[in-house]
């Protein structure tokens, strides 16, 4: 079976005054065809500018390339979803509750940055969800270099947001009310074994089998292979970010407003192995979560007698703690075991 993921231009949603309303009608109908099929499309026409991509790709050097104990010093206990994580402390395929996943084996390490609770002043927005970022001041580049593609990624998440409101018959407007003080958090990814040869454990994972836990993730990646998705044929499958590109998919809460009408879909990456030599990997995944304290409960236009509401109403902080309870923590998720079933029923 051939596995591919489509290109949807959202040019006319960036640019509105250049395109008409024929335009936006044929994205959103786009969006909505790869939504339900695949789960993940190549966004083009983003408007992110090569240079703030350049300037992420360079701040993410200048951490990663940091010894050990300097980077070390930015850990944060896995309560707070900021920081730096080092190779091998996190497990994401606990996130989707399979319980064969006991050993913390990813071997990522990773930089993470979020919305933080002093960008909304008067809300009163807890500082567990909404933490304080923590900057390396070993390397000068990195906050202005991230500072810039967060920006840029958070404008790209809520046009896609905008796209998905016409593709479901929405009022324009619809997300907004629930992401206005999103939980959003960048997380930056280096795949960390050094170069060269090596003999890998066989339990050895670049990051486990999961699915994104909030509303869409952008992600911004190497083209060097490793990220694979699972199809519908049950199969994984490579994917790389197609020449200007950003790559995009949906996370389980989308899954659960749409009613599983869209799919969010499990991926994982493998050891970036080329030729038989490991070869470093970079991607820096934005994940659109939505505000904390938002209640997600089935959009009427996906239910009807055939697909009764499949899930019970869930706020975006109890969905998201339980989540990162998994990946971070090491607490078996239990709350639904659709995705883990899908997990154990893929081709090796």
């Amino acid at each position: 079976m051939t596995f591919d993921v489509p290109a949807v231009d959202i040019s006319p949603y960036v640019h509105p005054d250049a395109y008409g309303d024929a335009d936006r009608a044929a994205v959103a109908t786009a969006m909505d065809a790869v939504c339900a099929t695949v789960g993940f499309v190549q966004v083009l026409g983003h408007g992110v500018p090569d240079e703030v991509i350049a300037g992420l790709a360079a701040a993410s050097d200048a951490f990663f390339t940091l010894d050990a104990d300097a980077k070390q010093a930015y850990q944060l206990p896995p309560s707070i979803n900021r920081g730096y994580t080092p190779p091998k402390s996190e497990s994401l395929s606990l996130s989707l509750g399979v319980e064969s996943a006991t050993k913390m084996n990813d071997f990522f390490e990773a930089f993470n940055v979020g919305t933080a609770a002093s960008e909304f002043p008067g809300l009163g927005l807890p500082e567990s969800d909404y933490s304080e970022n923590v900057w390396p001041v070993e390397a000068a580049s990195f906050r202005p270099g991230v500072e810039a593609y967060y920006r840029e990624a958070g404008r790209v998440a809520h046009v896609l947001t905008r796209v998905f409101a016409d593709a479901l018959e929405l009022a324009p407007d619809f997300f907004e009310q629930f992401t206005d003080h999103s939980l959003d958090v960048m997380r930056m990814n280096n795949y960390a074994l050094p170069p060269g040869e090596i003999v890998l454990d066989g339990d050895l994972t670049g990051m486990g089998e999961h699915t994104d836990y909030g509303i869409v993730t952008v992600l911004w990646a190497d083209q060097v292979a490793g990220l694979q998705v699972l199809g519908p044929d049950q199969v994984w499958h490579d994917v790389s970010p197609a020449d200007g590109a950003l790559l995009v998919n949906l996370g389980d809460l989308t899954a659960q407003w749409t009613n599983d009408r869209w799919r969010s879909t499990l991926h994982r990456v493998k050891p970036p192995i080329v030729g038989g030599t490991i070869r470093r990997r970079r991607s820096a995944a934005y994940f659109h979560d939505g505000n904390v304290d938002a209640l997600i409960e089935t959009i009427p236009t996906c239910v009807d007698d055939d697909h009764p509401a499949g899930y019970a109403p869930v706020t975006v902080g109890e969905h998201i703690n339980a989540k990162l309870r998994g990946s971070r923590a090491g607490v078996l998720y239990t709350d639904s075991d659709r995705n883990a079933e899908r997990v154990r029923s893929a081709a090796p």
